[in-house]
């Protein structure tokens, strides 16, 4: 484990591993986190993890972790590390197995008085019409030439059938495509997983909020983003379910022989399975991502179609539409471009519990963001505010990269041994939150308890400077997977 002492504090909010820490270290490894938050993050093996990163071949500038970062899979949720394509490798282990669960937000005009009388019937009726829990899915399942297109094109298949608005499409991150995708490259047992739960919200910390916009922070970012005091807002996070799980094994359980036996590539822990960037492999597992990230993306678009619908059936001829204000991924690898050592390089950047965070005038926002920078959404855990954010020039020291939530502070384990799943819908009932979900073990595996304070977790992106706080938003109702 590592101790305190092995921390170079940088300023407040900033901390350094130094490459000497480890024979093997590539690069150096920055944590932003403040003295408190600090402590909680040496208490599990994250910092660990990153140190392994930073041994990855190609890796450049740090192996970087989020203030929310915890224990993952290889390398700590919460991480980021940019890979040199021309002589790195690709690890499907440092984007997660969920790929491209992430966020979006549909806003409304209405404020919460407005549809206080209507929030219970609003909530079933959401719960309703997204299904949710480990496998549930559609009562119609498409064929696998359906599946093939929404691989393909992601939300944009949905939107010219239909299920949206062009709109949406243009307030997407990557407009709700990665152009690179291959659906040959996606095994049909992952395809066939994935035929009845497009437009599911899955289990875990997935969930649908109604929420309201408790403070606004930046009276300008929000107006340009069409926010205002006590709005309705709604937030979807949920993910490529269980076909981005079972592309992440299978290239997993591919590429931890080729790693050993043809490539030749030693890593302090095989959970990172990587291989070369540029070898047919990694192309292929880079396709095959991106085919999950599509299908994420197609996921969270029909899900908004479905939300929209029961707001109607709910509210009626008073209801306009919701408008989609942006969807962002967590958990992805994409390739871009920065300045390092005084040169552009094209890096593969891995963002495992981290999403994007793009500075005004980037030529990947659309042209409503361009003047002021990308709308950065980071839910809190059930129960807790949520916070909208933009992206600054500073942020280019993390890779445009900022936390992707409050992070867990325990174990599901650990947080059903300490409370009660009906303990806690009825703390949040005192708090005038309403919970649906089916599963009271669900909701004890996220409790608020389980999590680390969102608040200070975002203070500290805030005064790092990496994006800047726009907006509080609190939760008025919770649909949680299960």
């Amino acid at each position: 484990m590592l101790n305190r002492q092995d921390l170079k504090k940088i300023n407040d909010y900033l901390y350094e591993i130094p490459k000497s820490f480890r024979k093997d270290m590539q690069v150096p490894c920055r944590v932003y986190a403040d003295e408190n938050l600090l402590k909680q993050i040496l208490q599990d093996r994250s910092l660990e993890q990153l140190v392994n990163v930073a041994t990855l071949p190609g890796i450049v500038k740090y192996a970087l972790a989020m203030p929310d970062c915890h224990e993952g899979y290889a390398s700590p949720i919460g991480g980021v590390a940019a890979i040199d394509i021309e002589n790195g490798i690709v690890s499907p282990g440092m984007q997660g197995y969920d790929i491209n669960c992430g966020m979006r937000l549909l806003k409304s005009s209405f404020l919460e008085e407005d549809i206080k009388p209507y929030l219970e019937n609003l909530a079933i009726e959401i719960q309703r019409q997204v299904p949710s829990g480990l496998g549930q899915g559609r009562q119609v399942k498409l064929d696998i030439a359906s599946i093939d297109k929404i691989l393909q094109k992601g939300a944009q298949t949905l939107v010219e059938q239909g299920y949206g608005e062009k709109q949406d499409i243009e307030n997407c991150e990557a407009n709700g495509r990665l152009e690179w995708a291959d659906t040959s490259a996606v095994s049909f047992r992952a395809k066939n997983r994935g035929r009845n739960q497009v437009g599911t919200l899955g289990s875990g910390n997935h969930f649908l909020e109604i929420q309201k916009i408790e403070e606004i922070f930046n009276e300008k970012i929000a107006k340009a983003f069409g926010l205002f005091e006590n709005q309705v807002i709604l937030m979807i996070h949920c993910g490529s379910r269980g076909l981005g799980h079972q592309i992440c094994s299978d290239y997993l359980r591919e590429f931890i022989p080729l790693m050993e036996n043809k490539y030749k590539i030693k890593t302090p822990d095989k959970e990172f399975a990587c291989v070369p960037f540029k070898s047919s492999e990694g192309q292929r597992a880079l396709a095959a991502s991106a085919c999950a990230a599509n299908y994420a993306w197609a996921n969270r678009q029909m899900i908004a179609h479905f939300i929209r619908k029961a707001w109607k059936n709910v509210l009626g001829k008073q209801t306009s539409d919701l408008i989609c204000l942006y969807d962002v991924a967590h958990n992805i690898i994409k390739k871009e471009k920065y300045v390092i050592d005084g040169r552009e390089v094209e890096v593969a950047v891995h963002r495992k519990g981290a999403t994007r965070a793009f500075p005004p005038n980037h030529p990947e926002l659309p042209f409503i963001y361009r003047q002021v920078g990308q709308p950065v959404l980071i839910p809190g855990s059930m129960g807790t505010a949520s916070y909208i954010l933009v992206g600054t020039e500073k942020g280019e020291e993390s890779f445009y990269s900022v936390n992707h939530g409050a992070g867990r502070a325990m174990s599901r384990h650990a947080a059903i041994k300490r409370i009660r799943g009906d303990e806690v819908v009825r703390e949040l009932k005192q708090k005038g939150i309403l919970v649906k979900c089916r599963s009271m073990r669900g909701i004890a595996e996220e409790a608020p308890i389980a999590y680390k304070d969102v608040d200070q977790v975002v203070n500290i992106v805030d005064q790092a400077g990496l994006a800047k706080k726009v907006a509080r938003l609190v939760p008025l109702a919770v649909i949680k997977g299960e």
